[in-house]
């Protein structure tokens, strides 16, 4: 069996009790690279192999000396390349930072490998983290492990496929609009939002400033709750970054539920659900139940004005955003131009695929004179009555429990012939970005077509440790588990 079937935080038991050499992990994550990642297409960059054979010598000498005490110590990481990482390839998935070779990391990052993680490359995403299939990559698309033909979900698509194939042991994504949940159900694995401000967003190459948070993706409830323990804390360096009293994570990993209070949104289990979908979360919920879990049907309102108001303000933060990427300074630059204003132009029409454009031009619009108030400010307001509706819910439930997407993973190609049907498929993960609240997905069944199937469990700001506790104690009971979905993927 290969180490990289096992969960982060069992093989580094295994580095820490000398079991297993962070060579031999290393070694067997790159095995796994070049088995599969012609078919799956997870990462943008795959680091050079004798260079991190000579860093797993360094980090191996530091675990044994007792330096390095941390759970991911001489653990392979994939991190989404949308994250600075200094002297590597950062690129966002597009063009216009193809040559794009950062002199800083970003902090969360950084805090791996101060742990002892080994990054072993940066997976694939939609370019600026602009879409929900991993299909606008310039780099190409990425593919579903459990089945090619279909997506792998976006635009944390390359980390969510990198961990579901076993090409990494775990991997960072970043979730503006359910970009971490919606790819996790898709594959099968297990990713978590946290609360707006948790992780420091320093170093992460920003899509929309007041939604994107960074957050984990692993294969089990165990192991991103280890990670968000490790990457959460305040950074000055982050305006955003909010002081908490605790980071303590893992002590939510207890399998007992009795007397939480679940809320079951009616307005998620309505039209355009998919059948098994459905079918599957409600099982789930009956499991949380029958641990002794209060479960109750609520009305959230205002979910219908989610999406508007979502692509609005994303697309208004895009806009400004991506302004940066000119030509000037760094990043492709046209061969041919005709003064500044021209050499603008023809750099980003050239370096910017076609959904980046599209909402570059939808947020420039919202931006505009005599449209701002209509359009931008309107859904400045929506967002505000939507943190307020969660606000009433969280005062009578501890956690939130839906969909994290309306079907399983659609097949390759579907949804970018209609980028409506693919916006609208954001319906179930949008809101939770809105209200800055934390999210996880955590697999619950497989449909027909043997896809996964993702519940998202979601809590009250700065309640992680409701949605860990809730999810943890559906793992320990649900039917089938990890080896159960590989075999089912292989």
């Amino acid at each position: 069996m290969s180490l990289m079937s096992l969960t982060a935080v069992e093989l580094g038991k295994k580095i820490k009790s000398g079991e297993v050499k962070v060579k031999d992990a290393v070694l067997d994550a790159f095995a796994q690279i070049e088995a599969v990642e012609e078919n799956i297409n997870s990462y943008v960059t795959v680091l050079n192999k004798e260079e991190i054979l000579k860093k797993t010598e360094e980090v191996q000498k530091k675990i044994d000396a007792g330096k390095l005490t941390s759970p991911l110590a001489g653990v392979p990481v994939a991190i989404k390349d949308n994250m600075c990482t200094e002297n590597v390839l950062t690129t966002c998935s597009s063009k216009i930072l193809s040559n794009f070779y950062p002199t800083y990391t970003a902090e969360a990052v950084l805090k791996l490998e101060e742990a002892g993680a080994i990054i072993i490359g940066k997976t694939n995403m939609d370019e600026f983290a602009m879409g929900s299939t991993t299909e606008t990559s310039y780099y190409g698309v990425t593919k579903n492990p459990f089945n090619t033909e279909h997506v792998p979900g976006g635009s944390s698509g390359g980390s969510c496929a990198a961990v579901a194939a076993e090409e990494c042991s775990y991997a960072l994504g970043s979730d503006t609009g359910g970009s971490i949940r919606q790819p996790s159900s898709f594959c099968g694995v297990t990713g978590i939002k946290p609360t707006y401000g948790t992780v420091s967003r320093y170093g992460l190459i920003a899509y929309g400033s007041s939604l994107d948070q960074i957050g984990p993706v692993a294969k089990d409830v165990t192991d991103c709750a280890t990670i968000l323990e490790t990457i959460a804390g305040y950074d000055s360096k982050d305006s955003t970054s909010v002081k908490r009293e605790k980071y303590d994570f893992t002590s939510a990993l207890v399998d007992d539920v009795a007397g939480m209070k679940i809320g079951i949104p009616k307005d998620y289990f309505g039209e355009g659900l998919d059948k098994e979908v459905k079918e599957s979360i409600m099982n789930a919920v009956k499991v949380l139940e029958e641990k002794g879990a209060i479960v109750e049907e609520f009305d959230l309102s205002l979910v219908e004005y989610a999406i508007p108001a979502y692509y609005v303000i994303a697309a208004a933060e895009a806009s400004s955003n991506l302004a940066r990427f000119d030509g000037v300074k760094y990043g492709y630059r046209t061969k041919e131009y005709n003064g500044l204003h021209n050499m603008y132009k023809k750099t980003r029409s050239e370096g910017f695929g076609e959904e980046v454009k599209r909402r570059i031009m939808l947020g420039s619009f919202v931006l505009s004179s005599g449209y701002y108030d209509a359009y931008y400010l309107k859904a400045l307001r929506t967002k505000a009555l939507i943190k307020k509706a969660f606000d009433e819910a969280f005062a009578k439930y501890d956690v939130i429990i839906g969909p994290a997407a309306p079907t399983t993973a659609p097949k390759l190609g579907d949804s970018l012939s209609d980028p409506i049907k693919m916006y609208l498929g954001d319906i179930y993960t949008i809101s939770v970005n809105l209200a800055g609240l934390p999210g996880i997905s955590v697999p619950c069944g497989m449909d027909s077509k043997g896809l996964p199937i993702g519940m998202q469990i979601i809590g009250d700001c700065f309640k992680e440790n409701n949605i860990i506790r809730a999810a943890y104690a559906f793992e320990q009971s649900r039917d089938y588990n990890r080896c159960d979905i590989a075999k089912e993927r292989d």
